[in-house]
């Protein structure tokens, strides 16, 4: 199974891929179990998450990108308050 993968991306970048035009969520400083389905990518406008699958710890946060891979198990642990813009099924860049 592939793991989570980061990216940097500008603002930009974000605006071309119409990106602020994907479904909104957040949530508060907060640990919760979480399984992902479907494949996920979001970027993330504010806030900062540790997330932890199969013993390794991924970090990201605001202005960053993120890949989670359909199938993965996961332990959510938002240490600022978050605030993303995501889409299901789209595929690993």
């Amino acid at each position: 199974m592939s793991s989570i993968v980061v990216k940097d991306i500008t603002r930009q970048e974000a605006e071309e891929r119409g990106i602020f035009k994907w479904s909104t969520w957040g949530c508060g400083v907060s640990t919760f179990d979480w399984s992902y389905d479907e494949s996920e990518t979001a970027y993330l406008l504010e806030g900062e998450v540790e997330v932890t699958a199969n013993g390794e710890t991924v970090r990201f946060g605001a202005g960053q990108l993120v890949y989670f891979p359909a199938g993965l198990d996961c332990v959510w642990s938002v240490k600022k308050p978050v605030r993303k813009h995501y889409k299901f099924g789209l595929p690993q860049e």
